[in-house]
C-alpha cells in the first residue's frame, strides 16, 4: 500500500524492529519507516486488544505508539529515525519501567 518514490535519494538508515533490521531513510519518522517497510506493523490496544496502525501521522490520534530504545508509549509519527534505533511494536498498555 505504501511505496517510496523512485526519486527519494536520501541516505539509508538501518533500524531494528522487534530485532529485525529494516531500511529507513534519513528524515523518516518511525511510523513512516514502518509503513514503508512493508511489514504488517500494528500495535494492540490496551482495552480490547484491537490491532491499530498509524492513522493521522501528526501526533493527534496516538495509534502509532511504539517502544523506542526501551522507552514505551512514544508516538512514532513524531520521532525521526536514527541509525541503529531499536523499535518494539507495543502490545497493550505500557509496562512499568519501560
Amino acid at each position: 500500500m505504501f511505496k517510496r518514490s523512485d526519486q527519494d535519494n536520501r541516505p539509508a538508515v538501518q533500524v531494528f524492529v522487534d530485532g529485525a533490521a529494516i531500511a529507513a531513510r534519513e528524515g523518516d519518522s518511525v511510523s513512516a519507516a514502518l509503513l514503508a517497510s512493508g511489514r504488517d506493523v500494528r500495535r494492540a490496544t490496551a482495552v480490547s486488544g484491537a490491532p491499530r496502525l498509524p492513522y493521522c501521522m501528526m501526533g493527534v490520534c496516538f495509534d502509532c505508539l511504539v517502544t523506542i530504545d526501551g522507552v514505551g508509549n512514544r508516538q512514532g509519527c513524531l520521532v525521526p529515525v536514527t541509525e541503529g534505533m531499536q523499535i518494539e511494536i507495543q502490545k497493550g498498555k505500557r509496562e512499568i519501567g519501560k
